[in-house]
């Protein structure tokens, strides 16, 4: 039993807690938690339905997993391919995260929306990269550790942006939550610079 859970203490599985918190997080940011949101913002449920299509960037992410999967980026490539991808796909939910805290649904949606769009974008993004890195960062026999620790953070994550961001808002608005979880996008960010 030791030795099974021995697995779970290496530096790679543990990193994958961490990548799969910052795969999760901005799910519900986009979605289910931006529904309430709009909701208390008096926005239309017509309106609130079209929103739901912001969704779609992980639905028909694999259109675009070919250039995460072949391209070096420029600068960022020093990192490695996935570790770059992932820090570049990381910032953009941040920066998506602030902008959406700094924004008004009620004034003015249309902006609103494509910024969910580019949030979204940008995690479906990540999902792919931390996708790629979590098989090929260790050997097939810790795969099913690495898959389970990457569970883990992802599930606390949507209780962090869903039950948290909700209990945020109530207590201080809605800009004081999506600031909160721009902040807890840095988890991603530190993991990706620290891990190898």
């Amino acid at each position: 039993r030791q030795q099974a859970l021995a697995v779970y203490a290496h530096p790679r599985v543990c990193a994958m807690l961490f990548l799969g918190f910052s795969a999760g997080l901005p799910f519900p940011l986009v979605l289910t938690t931006l529904s309430a949101r709009l909701r208390q913002a008096g926005i239309d449920r017509t309106t609130i339905g079209y929103f739901s299509l912001v969704g779609l960037a992980y639905s028909l992410k694999y259109f675009w997993s070919p250039i995460v999967d072949r391209v070096r980026l420029p600068v960022l490539g020093n990192l490695g391919r996935r570790r770059s991808w992932m820090l570049l796909a990381q910032c953009g939910i941040a920066i998506g995260l602030v902008m959406m805290a700094l924004g008004d649904p009620a004034s003015d949606a249309a902006r609103f929306a494509w910024l969910a769009v580019a949030t979204a974008f940008a995690a479906a993004t990540q999902d792919i990269a931390v996708d790629a890195y979590r098989i090929e960062a260790a050997a097939s026999e810790w795969q099913g550790a690495m898959a389970a620790t990457d569970q883990v953070g992802y599930q606390l994550a949507l209780i962090c942006a869903g039950a948290g961001a909700l209990t945020a808002a109530a207590g201080y608005g809605w800009s004081f939550a999506y600031l909160l979880m721009a902040g807890c996008a840095a988890v991603g960010i530190v993991t990706t610079l620290v891990i190898d």
